[in-house]
């Protein structure tokens, strides 16, 4: 059976949330602003089903992300999520993850994301050849 965790918040959207700043001999680097790493944090501080499951074999990840406003994007959501589940140890490289299953809904008031982690058996056949 799959266990559900919830994080509450506005998961939000890396790609959107990145800043230039400068580096070193006159160049430009590309960092994270704010609101990317508070979201980040607020996750860490959340996950406890999944936090340093370590999860690294082949996986299906099954979410449900409740937005605040139909403006957000279901698939930048499924990155951000994949690089705080890989942030707080749930699973041990995003690449692993070969199958998503995802909902978007909205919720005004409570915004937030439920998912599951359901790990593959290798040996089980999907399909019967």
């Amino acid at each position: 059976m799959m266990e559900i965790e919830t994080i509450n918040g506005q998961i939000i959207a890396k790609a959107n949330h990145y800043q230039a700043v400068p580096g070193k001999f006159g160049t430009k680097r590309i960092i994270k602003d704010e609101k990317i790493r508070a979201y980040e944090k607020a996750f860490m501080q959340q996950c406890k089903t999944y936090k340093n499951r370590r999860i690294s074999s082949r996986f299906r990840l099954f979410v449900r992300v409740w937005h605040s406003s139909a403006k957000f994007d279901l698939d930048s959501s499924l990155k951000t999520l994949l690089d705080c589940l890989q942030m707080v140890g749930a699973i041990t490289d995003d690449n692993l993850c070969y199958q998503i299953e995802a909902e978007k809904h909205l919720d005004k008031y409570c915004p937030r994301i439920e998912f599951a982690i359901l790990e593959v058996n290798e040996q089980k056949q999907l399909f019967n050849n």
